[in-house]
């Protein structure tokens, strides 16, 4: 398990100098929730080169734990001492409730190809959810998958009711946990830095993740039972302070969404063929890992229990998640009608 740095006064301090100016900073700070090499740093890393290779700015990026938690990166990023942020809708959901749609199980299909058609070309993700944001003070740049959810536990299972009792990990997500509660699990919502000695002693039974971060992160050391549920994928969000955004020329804003879009393209081409990587990565370190993939059939009693999140959400989001959710299912119908 990799440590985590915490963030000191002296850290603050040094990002806080100068910051009279910071809108105007030749030197943008971005900082984002994984370790080197996973996803959101393959991005912040693509990001940061487009930035230097077409402009005189610089671009400093922070990884995991090096400026504290995901938290502590948002607040830092609406105080305008970051300048850019990338934050998964499962910490934003409690600042953005509608960004907790993506928890809502089985709304979003397996099939990768069909994910990213959904990112590409959803009215939901690429004109709602800017507005969302833009009420916070922040400017979404771009929102991308990493990669399929996957469970690990204690002991394999497929069904709901041998999750019962188990103590399962959940980001700090009120809908997150609706849905662990709906599959029969006892949601416990903790930070990441937390998570690996709570496997390794019991306090916790089970988490989720990509299965990338469970390779990266070495959560298949203590939790060596993976499970395919099918029930979802990790979405993460690149945004900007807004008021940092608005202060730049518009040929300054055009580099930025340009870097964005650059860096979505790498990270789209990067995903593909990642889970299988990272599982043989897995299957190669651990004789104890097992890997169970559920059969429709047993997906099917997952998905059942799936409706009462959905009504979880639309009574948390009201009128706004309700039609987020319509438009979501739309463009989703929209997706498949092409395939």
């Amino acid at each position: 398990m990799k440590a985590t740095k915490l963030l000191t006064t002296a850290t603050v301090g040094a990002l806080l100098f100068g910051m009279s100016a910071a809108a105007h900073s030749a030197n943008w700070r971005y900082a984002h929730e994984e370790f080197e090499g996973d996803v959101q740093d393959v991005f912040a890393m693509a990001f940061k080169e487009y930035i230097e290779e077409n402009s005189d700015n610089t671009v400093q990026v922070y990884r995991f734990g090096e400026l504290g938690e995901s938290d502590d990166i948002m607040e830092q990023t609406q105080a305008g001492i970051l300048q850019f942020v990338n934050q998964s809708p499962g910490f934003t959901g409690a600042l953005i409730p509608e960004a907790q749609i993506f928890f809502v199980p089985y709304l979003l299909p397996t099939d990768e190809a069909q994910v990213i058609e959904f990112f590409n070309t959803s009215v939901a993700i690429n004109e709602m959810f800017p507005e969302l944001y833009a009420e916070q003070g922040l400017e979404l740049l771009k929102m991308y998958p990493e990669g399929e959810m996957v469970v690990t536990l204690d002991e394999p299972f497929t069904t709901p009711e041998e999750l019962r009792g188990k103590n399962i990990r959940t980001m700090t997500n009120p809908l997150l946990s609706e849905t662990y509660r709906a599959f029969g699990a006892s949601p416990t919502p903790l930070p990441w830095g937390e998570v690996y000695g709570g496997l390794q002693t019991g306090i916790l039974q089970g988490q989720e993740n990509p299965i990338f971060w469970i390779e990266s992160g070495g959560l298949y050391e203590v939790s060596p039972n993976l499970v395919y549920t099918g029930h979802g994928w990790f979405t993460t969000a690149m945004m900007a302070n807004q008021d940092f955004f608005n202060s730049l020329s518009e040929e300054e804003q055009q580099l930025v969404r340009d870097a964005s879009e650059h860096a979505y393209e790498i990270i789209i081409e990067h995903i593909s063929g990642l889970a299988d990587e990272s599982l043989a990565k897995i299957q190669e370190a651990s004789d104890e890992v097992t890997v169970t993939r559920l059969t429709e059939e047993q997906i099917q009693a997952f998905r059942d229990r799936a409706p009462q999140v959905e009504e979880r959400f639309i009574e948390m989001t009201g009128e706004r998640g309700q039609a987020l959710l319509e438009q979501f299912h739309a463009d989703l119908e929209a997706v498949m009608a092409d395939d």
